[in-house]
Formats: C-alpha cells, sequence, structure tokens
C-alpha cells in the first residue's frame, strides 16, 4: 500500500516574532511586485494602437452583431476567445476545462461597465448551445458565436487568448492581447481594467496626459447600483472608510 504521508522538508516552526520578522521580509518583496504590476501597466497604456480595417459578423442573443456592435456603446471592449465547440473536450454539456476555470473567476461585469468597458466571451458553439452551459454554470458575461476569422486574425485560434480593444466613434484599434499563463491573472475587474488602453481610470495612475481619471473609491458601488442616485456624501465616506458595518450609518 502507498504511503499517503511521505516526509515533507517543511520549513522550520518559529516564534511568533520570528513569524512576523520573516513576513516583512517578503512583504518588501511583494511591494516590488506590486510596484512593478503598476508600471507594467503605465506602459500598456502607452502601447501602439492597431486598426481594425476588417469587419466582423458574430451571432449574439439578439441576432447578428459586428465588433463595434459588442461595445454595447462603451469606450473599451475585452474578449476573450472560450473554447466551446464540436471538438473541444466536454461537448456539448462544457466547454474546455481550462477556459471553464477561468469564466468561473470572471468578476462582476457591471464594475467593468463603470469604467467604461465592456467583457465579453466569444466560441465558435451556436448560441443555443453557448445559452444553455451559461445557465448550467451561473455564467452571466455576453458570449457571441463567432462566423468568420476573428480568432485566427487575433491569435486565437489554437489557443486561448484575451484582446483589448478600444473605440473612437465607430474606429475600433485593438490595443493589447495576454495569452498562454498571461490568462491565469485574469478575472478580477482590476486584471481587466490593467489591460487596457485606459486602465483603471484612478488619479494616482501613470497615465498620458488627458486620459480620463476620478478619484479612487468613489466610483465604487453595489454591482447592482450602479447607475442609480449617488449616497449622500457622508455615508459614502463612511463606506469608503470601511466604518459602515450594514444598516443604518446613520
Amino acid at each position: 500500500m502507498v504511503n499517503s504521508h511521505l516526509a515533507m522538508n517543511t520549513p522550520p516552526i518559529v516564534s511568533p516574532q520570528e513569524w512576523e520578522a520573516a513576513r516583512l521580509q517578503l512583504l518588501v518583496k511583494e511591494k516590488e511586485l506590486t510596484h512593478a504590476r503598476d508600471a507594467l501597466a503605465a506602459a500598456r497604456r502607452r502601447m501602439p494602437w492597431l486598426a481594425v480595417e476588417k469587419e466582423y459578423e458574430f451571432d449574439g442573443p439578439e441576432g447578428k452583431a459586428s465588433l463595434l456592435d459588442q461595445f454595447d456603446g462603451r469606450r473599451q471592449l475585452i474578449v476573450y476567445r472560450a473554447f466551446f465547440e464540436p471538438g473541444v473536450v466536454g461537448w456539448p454539456e462544457h466547454a474546455c476545462a481550462g477556459c471553464s476555470f477561468l469564466a468561473d473567476q470572471v468578476a462582476h461585469v457591471a464594475h467593468l461597465n463603470a469604467r467604461n468597458t465592456t467583457l465579453v466571451f466569444v466560441s465558435r458553439a451556436p448560441q443555443t448551445d453557448i445559452e444553455r452551459v451559461k445557465a448550467r454554470m451561473g455564467w452571466e458575461m455576453p458570449w457571441y458565436t463567432m462566423t468568420d476569422d476573428f480568432d485566427t486574425d487575433f491569435g486565437v485560434d489554437e489557443w486561448h487568448g484575451t484582446n483589448a480593444f478600444i473605440r473612437d466613434g465607430d474606429s475600433v484599434f485593438r490595443t493589447y492581447f495576454i495569452n498562454s499563463r498571461g490568462d491565469e491573472a485574469m478575472g478580477s475587474t482590476w486584471s481587466y481594467l490593467d489591460m487596457t488602453a485606459l486602465g483603471r481610470q484612478e488619479e494616482w495612475e501613470d497615465s498620458p496626459e488627458g486620459y480620463p481619471q476620478t478619484p479612487p473609491y468613489q466610483w465604487w458601488n453595489w454591482h447592482d447600483e450602479y447607475g442609480d442616485a449617488q449616497l449622500e456624501g457622508e455615508y459614502r465616506d463612511q463606506i469608503r472608510r470601511g466604518r459602515a458595518k450594514g444598516g443604518d450609518a446613520t
């Protein structure tokens, strides 16, 4: 019988003081990593833009849709290519296990929408299958069916990947692309905004002159109340400071 409790070369057991000292040592490296991520996001905001001059057609929940339609009126668009189609393991009950793993981690899209950004998934499966699997898995992001060479043209015909776009009126531009292990970090509102041309759009960010920016915290809201009347200033301040513990804070 195989022993399931194999010996492990574990770290030493230390006192609380020694443990805290070790944590503070690593905290220095963690801060360096945070600053490096911020610098990378700032560099992404300075990436050149690539004009999308070809017309692409998708099937969506409401019928035919162009790439421009997928913006849903917003300034930015993030498109994740998920493998859900004949020939992929799991079909037709499931999408690819890895793509499904990522889909399970996607934050509520209302937070992205509040930053003028739309997130969509695209696959080659028909809409009837997409809607069925979305309902089964509890996924709420918009999901379109590719009908042409979009996947080939944007590097996601043989592997998953996340493309970012921006529009100027009816003109669409590709601004960034993440694939392979880079997709492991995707899913949170921040990871998506950090790959876009406009970023988080907060005042502390290093962005080119003229980019939209607002104070941090002030735009944050419950996902079902974006677009509603603003909370009274005093209560909103309490929320930002973590003092509102539920119920009436007055």
